[in-house]
């Protein structure tokens, strides 16, 4: 009988891991029009049906299929997670129909409840559920995202649920596997956000205790590394840096359309906007028309996925090789151009500065010195990027050093956490 559910609601990719019998978990799976999968991708599609009826709703890859198929008659949300703690996104319209945060995450999660059909457990004793240690966005709001994470499970009926942040999930997976007592680093590298956990991991009587010792976290992570991506190799070719005309002056044409247009959770929402009004306007006074034409084209015609897929894919190949090609037809001409790692680490320096200084942080305040921990453990695709992983082999051993369960370590752990006995202990 099935007791604790982990959900992993990432900003990117969302797990929902169940504990088993035995003591292990296995991963819910997901039966969709796009085929099976244990592993969601945080978006939503929304269709018109019949008239007078209900909206088509898809998640994950199949909200991405339906949005392929049908550009222009479907709403396509995406990075879900990033709203949660801003106090500016109270709701957004979908076809008319106002929707806040709680909504969408509930009508996410009913239809991977819909995809997971007679697998979705009607036993659950307890929901396990992960958070960030910070969250993502400018001047995050932890009470209001809490405040929203339960309004929209409260919908769900569950006996119990418990927050657990998702670098202590992660570290409780990996401990599973530990055969002596060891001191444990584990960072988490998400869409969103970069967490830090400290935990000191020992074994009694053949049961493992753990002593939390430190967190800390940014709001940094792999979303930023394509902003700096699309900053740089897209936002001149689509008018940044130019200018309009109004009446007898030339002024700079606003730094934050090219601001939405980098960040993929803004972009559909950024359509809707009076803001994008705006800029439409302004085609006729730039001084580089065709520029902000092209800008103003990539969004009618729902270019922001395949955009998306083409720098996620850029940066994929820059973690394996010194330079990449990417590409991007839409972009006409400019849509063709080389990338070196080294540029694109110059474009990330800051970020991977403050993601160091969030190491840095943990480290400072519970006086731990990099040699009294036995183990760092690296999760989240972002881990894959060599910039990434160099501020961690310049402080420890490469032996200390393990990396794995990208996608799965945090609902897992979430799971084994909920069948503990002692979840209160391990709650956020």
């Amino acid at each position: 009988m099935a007791r604790a559910l982990g959900l992993d609601f990432g900003t990117t990719n969302t797990v929902l891991a169940l504990a088993d019998a035995g003591g292990g978990t296995h991963s819910m799976a997901f039966v969709g029009s796009a085929g099976t999968t244990d592993t969601m991708r945080t978006a939503l599609s929304f269709m018109k049906g019949a008239v007078g009826g209900p909206l088509k709703v898809e998640a994950g890859q199949a909200a991405i299929r339906l949005f392929i198929d049908n550009p222009g008659d479907c709403r396509f949300l995406q990075s879900i997670k990033t709203f949660a703690a801003s106090a500016a996104f109270q709701a957004t319209q979908v076809f008319a129909r106002r929707h806040s945060f709680e909504d969408l995450m509930e009508v996410f999660l009913r239809r991977l409840q819909a995809y997971a059909g007679a697998g979705w457990p009607g036993d659950v004793a307890r929901l396990v559920v992960g958070r960030p240690v910070r969250f993502a966005g400018t001047n995050p709001d932890e009470r209001l995202a809490m405040e929203r994470y339960r309004a929209a499970l409260s919908r769900f009926g569950f006996p119990a649920v418990h927050y657990v942040y998702e670098p202590v999930a992660a570290a409780y997976w990996f401990a599973q596997s530990l055969s002596h007592d060891a001191t444990v680093l584990v960072a988490d590298f998400g869409g969103g956000t970069t967490d830090y956990s400290l935990i000191r991991f020992e074994r009694h009587a053949g049961q493992m205790r753990a002593t939390p010792i430190g967190h800390s976290g940014v709001g940094i992570a792999g979303d930023h590394f394509d902003y700096r991506m699309i900053d740089n190799l897209i936002a001149p070719e689509i008018g940044k840096g130019s200018k309009f005309r109004s009446f007898d002056k030339l002024l700079d044409l606003p730094a934050s359309y090219f601001a939405s247009f980098g960040r993929w959770n803004q972009l559909s929402i950024f359509k809707t906007t009076r803001e994008f009004t705006d800029l439409k306007s302004l085609v006729r006074v730039a001084t580089e028309p065709e520029k902000l034409k092209l800008f103003v084209d990539l969004i009618d015609y729902d270019e922001g996925y395949p955009l998306y897929q083409a720098i996620s894919a850029t940066k994929m190949e820059l973690s394996q090789a010194d330079e990449a090609e990417f590409s991007f037809p839409p972009l006409g001409k400019a849509g063709r151009k080389a990338v070196r790692r080294a540029d694109f680490e110059a474009w990330i320096a800051d970020d991977l500065g403050r993601i160091e200084d969030a190491l840095e942080e943990v480290l400072q305040t519970t006086n731990t010195p990099a040699g009294a921990i036995d183990k760092v453990f690296l999760t989240g695709g972002t881990s894959f990027v060599p910039a990434v992983r160099a501020i961690f082999s310049r402080r420890f051993d490469a032996g200390r050093i393990e990396s794995g369960g990208e996608l799965l370590s945090i609902a897992h752990g979430l799971a084994l956490i909920g069948e503990s006995g002692d979840v209160e202990s391990w709650a956020a």
